[in-house]
């Protein structure tokens, strides 16, 4: 007999015996868990699931998936790149038993994903107590506002570029003459004035050249350390 199953996002046709890779569940080794998103058993077809039945699996180990690069590039004339890597968490189990009915009353706990909250766990009919009176809940108290960055002139702003020669300031991504006319302005003519900027200063930058968070958002600090370096 063969089922039809949802877990993560995805769906699995699984016999008894079979060994699945899927995402990530909440589970230990040597656990039993059981998946109640089925869409098929055998011949019956749910709609969209099937009532009452389920899938049940044991759970052999916690492992990663393979290795995937992500690469990005900025198609500018002063452009970045930048690889990433990362790896899929997913849980290795074994299919043990597909229950056509009786699922909900099997008492094995159901298969939760690692970012749910909380596990299902259905048993055998159990007297139910009588809920407790709730208690008064005391207001809650509102989080404190994140406080604003109070901006500050930067203090090694020059009259003129030192040497009468300044940095191309358009190697910084986002930085295009028009910009860098305006930071020349400014007083800034050299990437290790951007490096030294704390958050004051950008502040004050950021104002100055109507951009707000434009310097934060395309990392110029990081950028003009890394120009300045290579300058060396």
């Amino acid at each position: 007999m063969f089922a039809v199953m949802k877990t993560g996002g995805k769906q699995y046709r699984v016999q008894a015996g079979d060994v699945l890779r899927v995402e990530k569940l909440a589970a230990e080794s040597g656990e039993t868990v059981q998946f109640n998103d089925v869409l098929m058993v055998g011949s019956t077809v749910g709609a969209p699931l099937v009532d009452d039945a389920g899938v049940q699996a044991e759970i052999i180990d916690q492992i990663k998936g393979d290795k995937v690069i992500n690469f990005v590039k900025r198609r500018r004339k002063h452009g970045s790149k930048r690889t990433k890597g990362h790896r899929q968490q997913l849980t290795l189990l074994r299919i043990t038993e597909i229950l056509e009915s009786g699922a909900k009353a099997s008492g094995v706990k159901a298969a939760v994903g690692a970012g749910a909250a909380g596990v299902a766990m259905t048993e055998a009919a159990a007297p139910k107590k009588a809920a407790a009176p709730k208690k008064a809940e005391a207001p809650k108290a509102e989080a404190p506002a994140a406080e604003a960055v109070d901006a500050e002139k930067p203090s090694n702003l020059l009259d003129a570029p030192r040497g009468g020669e300044a940095d191309d300031l358009k190697k910084i991504s986002g930085v295009g003459p028009a910009l860098e006319k305006k930071l020349h302005e400014n007083g800034v003519y050299h990437f290790d004035q951007i490096m030294a900027w704390g958050p004051e200063e950008i502040a004050y930058m950021d104002d100055q050249l109507s951009f707000k968070g434009r310097i934060e958002r395309d990392n110029w600090i990081e950028q003009a350390a890394q120009f300045n370096a290579e300058k060396e």
